[in-house]
């Protein structure tokens, strides 16, 4: 890691490629700002923050130059990109690149992200190469990096990095943000299970993910549920010890820099030059970059329907259609450059005349003056991706459009969708649609393209490129805020020493310990679950102490628990508190009990059973356990919530109560639980000491029984009346044994 000054806090930048592009050419370098969506956001991000503190902001972008240079130069790059860019390179094989940016890239994430499936390469080359590509950046930005420094990741490039800095850096600050969409997950498992699990515990190595739309965090949130098995409540998941948040941001645009274009010299050039071209003609703009998820062929065969629809529009309406090269070298992409000039070639030669073109075809890059003209002038822009994750070029049109006029025809699978309702929303894939959309727009009344513009204008103005970079680093200082909070209740260093202190110094000890979930993890099928030597050991070691009283508080039935663990002399609670066995006692029941109300519900839960494959019933004395741990996980928790509530709906009157454990609902009589078996050992002895450990919300009975002075531990980071939290089974189990181990060695040893 690099040295810097710890009170000084950067915003590192990292993305696939820098805010420049170098040239080498006969041995010298060539500079050249790059014009991309993202820099120009930023920097307008990063400029008011300069602005706000009166000096320059501390940031730094690491990221790829965008060619190789010599090894003589690349000193010299360096000092370049620091000093005027702001700037740390990262540096690639010309091999690397292909497999990673023309591979893994752009020939898989691309085309199945963006629901292309037949186009997606599932070369095992490229995934290898894209996991070493991640590192690279791992080691770059571990070159930089200082003490505070908040790390921001952007795009699909670079899905693998969160997780490799947070390896590296457990305690950095990191958010990362996904600028295509983030597919269904019947498209995202698609690609094999070792890349569907890699990309998404990347991922979750970040803080913070963010995305353009709620249906992308959504899927996001639902693949994460379904390949890692990761709930979450409200878009924040558990991982380990930490909480990850995945949250929705709409990109906005500099909205400023194109309202306020039009009267710089530059443009208002462009704009006469574009009036005396197309003089009294109506302009339909089109303008994208050349890739087959923007829909260039649909909306040219949805011009065409136009024109054959209305032939009182010829001659009056031209398609300025811009496509700016991209991707050179992907081999879907010359094809399809080929496809969209046959079809203008077509339509004019169905359509055109001597003196009238429909379609005006460019193939270039647009200069930002240009741009401003273009958007300025047109009467209609057509903007109809199949699929984008947001599309600022929507964004920028509207923003263009000082006096308000002008329509905007917006694809519904765009991003941007979400916010510009206003505009004329179509379906990309009907060109019937598209054709009405055309006629509709070139109708539409000037107050009413005032009226919708303005709404639109608003809504972009407030919430702008600044906005949206302000709302991610606070969300994702919020999210460090929510992790440090959970983190503060995790059982501490001091915590401990003062727990164990106690502990020695106590005469008589009470400890009640759960099982599943707290010695040992859990498992799709609970018959599996059988204790390992290990814990076996510990309890052993703890129940052998004259001053322990050890007891296991379980929701198995008491034949399992006796089985398992009726030879150690410790006490055992069964069925969440029916049955008792005090150490050197039978079993017996807490209070008396009945079970006929099992046969009428036990119709109900397998009609569940039924109705959810993968579940199963459970079946004790006094009680009926209806399991779904193995069962669709998306499906589970809905059936789970319709038997709770029929159940509860059945049973008010009755008495008997429904609990809701870790993927498992219970019915058994009420007004037992495991804090009424825990009042029966605190009032059969005066102890000086009690520690709890449990992990479900059927412990919290227990934690709440207890006097304010004991210890309770609830595993895993969630709220709880407990006082304190462990993460999980394989800490318990580590607490246990230095519990027990450093009491052991306090005992004299005889000869």
């Amino acid at each position: 890691m690099a040295n810097g000054n710890s009170g000084a806090h950067r915003l590192l930048v990292v993305a696939n490629r820098s805010p420049f592009t170098v040239i080498e050419e006969d041995g010298e370098l060539q500079f050249k700002e790059s014009s991309g969506g993202l820099v120009s956001g930023l920097s307008a991000y990063l400029d008011k923050l300069s602005a706000q503190t009166g000096k320059k902001a501390d940031y730094l972008w690491v990221g790829w130059p965008g060619s190789k240079v010599s090894d003589k130069n690349i000193d010299r790059l360096k000092e370049v990109a620091a000093s005027e860019f702001n700037s740390h390179p990262v540096f690639l094989s010309e091999e690397e690149m292909e497999n990673f940016y023309h591979g893994f890239c752009n020939k898989t994430i691309w085309p199945l992200f963006h629901y292309f499936p037949a186009y997606t390469a599932y070369g095992n080359e490229y995934w290898e190469v894209y996991e070493k590509v991640n590192q690279v950046f791992c080691d770059a930005v571990m070159e930089v990096i200082r003490p505070g420094d908040v790390v921001w990741v952007h795009d699909y490039h670079l899905m693998l990095l969160p997780r490799m800095l947070r390896e590296r850096l457990p305690d950095v600050k990191i958010g990362f943000f996904l600028h295509i969409p983030f597919p269904s997950f019947e498209i995202y498992r698609l690609l094999p299970k070792k890349w569907c699990t890699g990309i998404l515990e990347g991922l979750l190595g970040a803080d913070l993910v963010g995305f353009h739309t709620f249906d992308y965090t959504q899927y996001f949130l639902r693949s994460v549920g379904r390949v890692l098995g990761h709930e979450h409540n409200l878009g924040q998941i558990f991982v380990g010890d930490r909480i990850v948040k995945a949250d929705t941001f709409p990109m906005g645009i500099d909205f400023d820099k194109f309202n306020n274009a039009l009267t710089t010299p530059e443009v208002e050039a462009e704009r006469e030059e574009i009036k005396m071209t197309l003089a009294d003609e109506k302009v339909v703009l089109s303008i994208d970059r050349l890739d087959y998820s923007k829909g260039i062929p649909n909306r040219l065969e949805g011009f065409e329907l136009f024109l054959e629809r209305n032939p009182q529009w010829h001659k009056k309406v031209v398609l300025a259609l811009v496509v700016i090269p991209s991707r050179i070298g992907v081999e879907h992409y010359q094809a399809f450059k080929d496809r969209i000039e046959k079809l203008v070639g077509s339509i004019n030669g169905k359509f055109g005349t001597l003196d009238w073109t429909p379609i005006r075809y460019q193939y270039r890059s647009v200069p930002f003056p240009s741009l401003v003209a273009l958007y300025s002038t047109s009467d209609v822009a057509l903007v109809t991706p199949l699929r984008d994750g947001m599309n600022l070029i929507a964004k920028e049109y509207v923003a263009s459009r000082v006096d308000n006029t002008g329509v905007l025809i917006l694809s519904e699978m765009a991003g941007a969708a979400k916010e510009l309702g206003e505009a004329v929303l179509i379906n990309p894939n009907s060109r019937e649609e598209i054709a009405d959309a055309i006629e509709e727009a070139l109708a539409l009344p000037k107050v009413e393209q005032a009226r919708r513009n303005f709404v639109m204008q608003k809504r972009l103005r407030r919430y702008n490129v600044v906005s949206w970079a302000e709302d991610f680093i606070r969300q994702l200082d919020a999210t460090q805020e929510t992790q440090a909070r959970y983190k503060a209740r995790l059982l501490s260093a001091a915590a401990r020493d003062r727990l164990e202190r106690q502990y020695r110094e106590a005469e008589r000890r009470l400890i009640f310990l759960d099982y599943d979930g707290t010695l040992m993890p859990f498992a799709k099928d609970p018959d599996t679950v059988i204790p390992t030597a290990r814990v076996r050991d510990i309890l052993g070691t703890l129940s052998e102490d004259p001053r322990n009283e050890v007891v296991l508080v379980s929701g198995r039935d008491k034949d399992t628990l006796q089985e398992w663990f009726g030879d150690l002399r410790m006490g055992l609670v069964a069925e969440h508190g029916v049955w008792l066995k005090p150490r050197y006692e039978d079993w017996r029941m807490i209070q008396p009990l009945t079970s006929d109300w099992k046969s009428s519900l036990r119709p109900v839960f397998e009609m569940y059973v039924d109705r959810l494959p993968g579940s199963f019933i459970e079946e004790k004395d006094f009680s009926l356990a209806w399991h779904y741990r193995a069962a669709d996980p998306e499906l589970g928790p809905v059936r789970a919530m319709e038997l709770s509530h029929y159940l509860a709906s059945i049973t008010g009157s009755t008495d008997v109560q429904v609990l809701q454990g870790h993927k498992v609902i219970e019915v058994k009589n009420s007004g037992v639980n495991k804090g009424t078996a825990a009042l029966h050992w605190m009032s059969h002895g005066d102890y000086s000491f009690i520690l709890t450990i449990g992990d479900d919300w059927t412990d919290e009975h227990l934690f709440e029984s207890l006097p304010a002075t004991a210890y309770s531990i609830r595993v895993g980071m969630t709220q709880s009346a407990a006082r304190f939290n462990l993460r999980d089974t394989t800490e318990v189990l580590h607490f246990l044994e230095q519990l027990a181990c450093r009491e052991e060695s306090l005992v004299p040893q005889t000869a």
